[in-house]
């Protein structure tokens, strides 16, 4: 059996779910429209802008993406005025490392251009048309940086999410394309561990991004639910077993059984049992009678697999994940598994050694040696079981994509399998298209173990719901305020699990640490949370309608106030005025390239199959919105400020609350 985890946190049953705490921001009527602004209201909104309308590139979506508009207007111009390709310079537009470094910048290398590049670079500054799209264009030795005009980003980029609501930063790469995921993956007979916390979370975001790029997204969770271990789980169920404690908790009394039965096993050997006595030998036994298709073996394994299934779907709720199915190994028809054998030996690829069958992969790729595709005695293995799930999955599906969430520790064989699939003739197989992928993840380091063996994923999520509770509860009047306080220290606690999880890149393990998820300060679940509260408690104390933000007049001049006048001030306090004028300016100006990027992080989310790279987004709005509140009073300004000032902020709530969905975190409004 594949094991597709890794070893360190195991799971116990998990309280159903709650209905999750105002997962839409803006008014529902907006939500049930699902809002998607057409090229006609980006067009119209450009018009009242004085904006040209540019040339749409190729991999652009600027009905979905301000940004994309401007690479476009740049791209246009600057095609224009270096006679290169739209087709090379696009792809050449890149972020700035810093937000004080211009918003794009390309390199003129990236243009294939020659000569003195410095020079052309201060003559392309010089020439190159603002437009009303950029404030300006600066040379940097042999690059170009571009600065955004502050208020066309402004206008576009608060209407933009205030028109999308909840699918801000979606786009439409994947319309008319099926993927199917597969992630999470337990094993029945074994316990649901830390490798599968991360498998789960990490292909839950995934579907969850997929989808909001367009794509038709399959959930498949693939169970580890066939083998000899079942046999194992039989024969300690009849020994150990309880029919009231497998109703009523089976994935934790299953483990339970496990571990009794294979300590039994442990003891056999050390006794020196024969084998045809043993626990191992009465394991083999019914697992043979199980592939026979023995009905009595059939149902206890029926029972085991249904009654874990049920259980796991609360779990997953709790998470936010839902599956659209659940197969497993033991759903593989025999036929495509013998096929797959007989495809290989066609091919001559198969090698006999002792009665069983490899295949040598060795003079494809040295590192992928040879592998085992059918034992001694003729059974299929998972590599075997692997192969038949997948052409099923493509004659079922028929899918563009499809992506293995699973541990790092089976790299090589994931490596092997697709190599087999290619070498097996399907044209979805061959590393050119793309259409397989392996979305590999590090172990997490640092767990503490209860009775030195085995950490409960509940034991962790009851921790942090219980300091989450008593944090909450050092603020009285706050606390008083709160709608099912232990329901939102739960959905804190579960945000501070996942954004741990999922900060460092994925392909790292990551060191477990109480004190740094457990924290309000710096970049962890629960300061996130707290974010997005803190934003919904503006909007309370203000008490503006949601409906009026449509109204709101998004002028730079609005949203700072008046320009400090040197007239008005002696000189002394004129200069502090202005000063503080000027730090404002860019705050705000700062918040809003932010707000901006947001449809880019999905779109880059997507290419390196990084959970970090949103949550780092999501850090990054969040600090750029707390400096920028410090120096924007809401309440108490002129009406037209205060609620130009409020719908910026508000469009810092949806965005936030966007990536938070999509990281599979409920954000909380109260806390």
């Amino acid at each position: 059996m594949l094991k597709r985890g890794l070893k360190a946190v195991f799971f116990t049953h998990l309280p159903l779910y709650r209905a999750p705490i105002s997962i839409y921001s803006f008014s529902s009527k907006r939500y049930q429209r699902a809002m998607s602004t057409s090229v006609g209201q980006v067009t119209a909104s450009l018009q009242k802008l004085n904006l040209e309308v540019p040339p749409a590139v190729e991999g652009s979506y600027p009905d979905g993406n301000i940004v994309d508009l401007g690479r476009n207007y740049i791209t246009k111009h600057l095609a224009e005025l270096t006679g290169v390709d739209a087709k090379i310079v696009f792809p050449a537009l890149e972020w700035s490392t810093t937000l004080d470094k211009g918003d794009l910048l390309v390199a003129l290398p990236r243009l294939r251009l020659k000569g003195d590049l410095n020079a052309l670079a201060e003559k392309i500054a010089s020439d190159f048309p603002l437009g009303g799209y950029l404030s300006k264009v600066v040379p940097q030795g042999k690059f170009l940086q571009f600065w955004f005009d502050d208020q066309m980003l402004l206008s576009l980029v608060t209407k933009e999410i205030l028109d999308k609501g909840a699918q801000y930063g979606s786009a439409p790469i994947g319309v008319g394309k099926k993927i199917i995921v597969e992630f999470s993956s337990p094993n029945i007979a074994k316990p649901f561990h830390a490798g599968h916390l991360r498998s789960t979370i990490i292909g839950g975001f995934l579907s969850n991004l997929y989808e909001k790029l367009g794509w038709d997204v399959v959930r498949l969770n693939y169970l580890g639910d066939w083998g000899k271990q079942f046999g194992v789980l039989a024969v300690g169920f009849a020994k150990y077993g309880s029919e009231e404690k497998l109703a009523d908790d089976p994935i934790d009394h299953l483990f339970q059984v496990y571990v009794a039965i294979n300590n039994d096993i442990k003891a056999e050997k050390e006794a020196g049992v024969a084998e045809a006595d043993s626990i191992d030998e009465q394991a083999r036994a019914f697992f043979k009678k199980l592939s026979d298709g023995d009905q009595d073996a059939y149902k206890l394994w029926a029972k085991f697999r249904d009654l874990s299934i049920e259980r796991y779907i609360d779990t997953y709720a709790r998470l936010n994940i839902k599956f659209d199915s659940y197969s497993g190994e033991s759903q593989v028809p025999q036929e495509l598994m013998e096929g797959a054998t007989k495809t290989l030996r066609e091919k001559g690829l198969i090698t006999e050694d002792r009665g069983a069958l490899l295949v040598d992969l060795a003079p494809f790729d040295k590192k992928l040696g040879k592998v085992l595709v059918q034992k001694t005695d003729g059974t299929s293995l998972y590599l075997t079981r692997d192969i038949g799930a997948a052409t099923d999955r493509k004659a079922k599906y028929n899918f563009d994509k499809m992506i293995y969430v699973i541990a790092s520790q089976q790299d090589l064989h994931v490596k092997q399998f697709f190599k087999i699939l290619d070498l097996m003739g399907y044209e979805w197989a061959n590393p050119k298209k793309e259409q397989l992928l392996h979305v590999n993840f590090g172990m997490v380091l640092g767990m503490s173990t209860r009775a030195g063996t085995v950490v409960f994923l509940n034991d962790i999520l009851n921790t942090t719901k219980e300091k989450m509770l008593e944090i909450m509860k050092r603020n009285e009047d706050k606390y008083a305020q709160v709608e099912d306080a232990e329901n939102v220290a739960d959905l804190i606690g579960i945000a501070a699990v996942m954004i741990q999880d999922m900060s460092a890149k994925r392909v790292y393990n990551y060191e477990f640490s109480w004190d740094r998820m457990l924290s309000f300060e710096g970049d962890t679940g629960p300061y996130l949370q707290y974010a997005h509260s803190r934003l919904k408690s503006i909007e309370r104390l203000a008490g503006i309608p949601e409906e009026e933000y449509l109204n709101a007049k998004m002028d730079l001049a609005v949203i700072l106030g008046n320009e400090p006048k040197e007239s008005d001030f002696p000189a002394e306090e004129y200069a502090k005025e202005l000063e503080a004028y000027e730090y404002r300016k860019q705050k705000v100006s700062y918040l809003v390239k932010v707000l901006s990027q947001y449809p880019d992080s999905l779109r880059f989310a997507s290419k390196n199959s990084e959970p970090s790279t949103v949550v780092t987004y999501l850090f990054k709005l969040a600090h750029q919105f707390s400096s920028t509140y410090k120096v924007l009073r809401v309440v108490g300004e002129e009406h037209d400020v205060m609620l130009a000032r409020l719908t910026l902020f508000a469009c810092v709530r949806q965005t936030l609350s966007n990536g938070l969905l999509l990281l599979g975190i409920t954000p909380v409004d109260r806390m």
